[in-house]
């Protein structure tokens, strides 16, 4: 799959968006669980896919600097 950058400023960053079921997977968390934790601000928000619409994606290196941070906390702070 080819990923294209969104705009001029993101040239050098390319950025791939994610589904639920990716981010599940990733996570091992419940798709409940992911959006309560979203909402109050303890994992990454998700991305309108198209305006208005109910189609969601998450910026797939948000949610695995996330599991990072998990990781990370475990292992006393260290990243």
């Amino acid at each position: 799959m080819r990923h294209v950058p969104i705009d001029a400023e993101c040239k050098t960053k390319q950025i791939k968006l994610i589904r639920m079921h990716v981010v599940s997977e990733h996570t091992g968390l419940s798709k409940s669980y992911i959006y309560q934790l979203a909402a109050s601000g303890k994992f990454p928000q998700p991305v309108e896919l198209i305006p208005g619409g109910k189609a969601k994606g998450w910026v797939e290196s948000e949610v695995l600097s996330w599991l990072e941070a998990r990781v990370a906390e475990r292992d006393g702070g260290e990243k």
